[in-house]
């Protein structure tokens, strides 16, 4: 009987040393291991697309976000609400948006995650009238702009002056620099 007991007594020993040895080595095993350096905090962005006549949203736009410095970017598409959430870009990153939508122009520009949630709204319009030499064009319009100044404001040199040919055809103005006195008949 007594052998029982101490057999019994050694074998929940053993159990307990054994247990606590298999504790020891897996906490020992965690420090030997690569340090774990958590995600940094990310935030939640909502961008809405509408249309800028009316508000109604857009479907099925493209919304790229673009993290400066980083290669690749992530592309969402728009919901019947005209919205696309993400929640993976990571606070205080700067990150360029563009927005393609069928029919409209389109949107980028640059944006500071600086919030753990933020939301962001954008109309878009229908591309516009290319300008065209060959039209007629409101003078209020063109008033501020000058062909002939340079960037500095001043009158550009290598400019020819606008009224020396402008009556004249083309062939008529190669002549007369060409020849001496062209512009007296010459006798036969």
């Amino acid at each position: 009987m007594l052998y029982r007991r101490v057999r019994s007594f050694a074998v929940t020993a053993a159990i307990l040393l054994l247990a606590a040895g298999i504790t020891v080595s897996a906490q020992e095993s965690a420090h030997r291991g690569r340090k774990y350096k958590p995600p940094p905090p990310t935030s939640r962005i909502e961008v809405t697309i509408l249309r800028s006549i009316d508000g109604k949203p857009i479907e099925n736009a493209s919304v790229i976000f673009k993290l400066k410095g980083d290669k690749g970017n992530m592309e969402l598409k728009t919901n019947e609400d005209g919205k696309a959430v993400i929640d993976v870009l990571p606070i205080n990153s700067d990150v360029e948006l563009q927005v393609i939508a069928k029919g409209f122009q389109t949107y980028g520009d640059d944006y500071k995650v600086d919030k753990d949630q933020m939301a962001i709204e954008i109309k878009m319009n229908r591309p516009g009238e290319q300008y065209s030499l060959y039209k007629q064009h409101d003078q209020k319009a063109d008033a501020g702009k000058s062909p002939d100044k340079d960037k500095t404001g001043d009158a550009n040199k290598n400019a020819a002056p606008k009224d020396a040919a402008k009556d004249k055809p083309a062939e008529s103005a190669k002549q007369n620099d060409a020849q001496p006195g062209a512009g007296q008949p010459q006798p036969q």
